[in-house]
This record gives C-alpha cells, structure tokens and sequence, in this order.
C-alpha cells in the first residue's frame, strides 16, 4: 500500500477509535462510582453515608456534564442522588430528589429500557417516598406505574419486587405484596450488584415473614 494510503488509514482508525476510547473511559468511571455506591449504601456506618454520598453526587454530575448522552452516567447520577435524599430525609431531602427525578427522566428518554429497569425501579421509589403536591412530586399512582414498567423488563429483579412489594404493603394489598416479597427472595443477585441486591433480600425475607403470619 502506498505510504499515503498507510497514512489516511492510520488517521482514519485513530479518528474511528476516539469515540470508543471515550466511551470505555466513562464506563470505568460508572464502574467506580457503582463499586462506592454499593460500599456506602451496604457497609459504611450510618453517621459518615450523607457525607460520602454528597461527594459521590458531586463526582457523578461533572461526569454527567462531560458525556451527557450517556444515558448509564444519567442512570447512575440519578441512583446516587436517589440514596442521598433517603440519607438526608425530611424536607432537607427535596433538592436532591427532584434533581434525582429529572435525571432519571432524562436517562429513559436516551434509554427506553431505563439500563434494565433500574431507572424505573429509582423513580418508583422516588414518586412513593416524596411528599405530594404542593410540596414536592409524589404520587402514589406514578409509583406504581414505574414498579411496573421496571417488572415488565425484569420480572424477578430483586430490587424491583421488594421495592414494590413495600410500596403494596402501605397500599393494604397484603396478597400481591407478599407474592412480590417472596419474588425477591427467590431472584438471583446481579453482578456488581451483589451487595445491595442480599441487604433487599433481607428485606424481603423480613415482609415474608411479616406477611404470612
């Protein structure tokens, strides 16, 4: 081949392997900010998690603002906050959970499948949990919509049924929350996912018991 030719090829390769270069980068760092997360949320003591989870939060939104096209840097910053508001809790917790909220709608509209439902399951949990209007954006009927979307992409999640088996136990529909309790105890932790997924287990395990007697 023409040394000109070998030249335009090498250019052409170099120019084709930047966006990669640049997705694999963002992966690691999603990889990172999981690995924390799931530290933070599953091992750390309770009086240093607001702290850790603000710092995450703060790295989260500047790779956000680098790749916003990312739907999983969406996906994951929206997670992050999500546990920040539970943390913080009350009134205090607002800020961080609209901001969650927004995310997270953002990352669907990149992603239908919301990253296999996890997005789903966090909004889900965010319309149970926050107070309704005027206040903030809660809405038990939403809630109940996103359980659903994320069952309908992965049916025996851990995460989605025993989120949603508590959302159905406050609801009074003690039968379909057991049913999703013990959905959850059954379902088979997901890579990278270990940690938090046995803490739901657990908490599965816990609405079995107290709804079968």
């Amino acid at each position: 081949m023409p040394r000109r030719h070998l030249l335009a090829a090498a250019v052409c390769l170099g120019l084709s392997a930047a966006p990669i270069a640049q997705a694999l980068a963002w992966e690691d760092d999603v990889f990172s900010l999981k690995q924390r997360w799931e530290h933070v949320t599953t091992a750390m003591e309770a009086s240093r998690r607001e702290d850790a989870l603000s710092a995450l939060a703060e790295e989260a939104e500047a790779l956000a603002e680098a790749h916003p096209g990312a739907s999983e840097v969406l996906i994951w910053r929206g997670i992050i906050l999500a546990s920040l508001a539970r943390e913080v809790g009350g009134l205090s917790a607002l800020g961080a959970a609209k901001e969650a909220r927004r995310v997270l709608e953002r990352a669907v509209a990149l992603d239908p499948e919301g990253h296999r439902g996890s997005a789903y399951v966090t909004l889900g949990a965010l319309y149970d949990r926050a107070p309704g209007w005027p206040v903030a954006f809660g809405d038990e009927e939403t809630a109940e919509a996103m359980f659903q979307k994320a069952l309908a992409i992965r049916p025996e999640g851990i995460d989605v049924n025993t989120y949603y088996a508590a959302y159905l136990e406050a609801e009074g529909r003690e039968s379909q929350a057991l049913a999703h309790a013990r959905r959850a105890v059954a379902g088979q932790a997901r890579a990278g996912r270990e940690a938090s997924d046995e803490a739901l287990r657990v908490r599965a395990r816990a609405m079995v018991a107290r709804l079968q007697d």
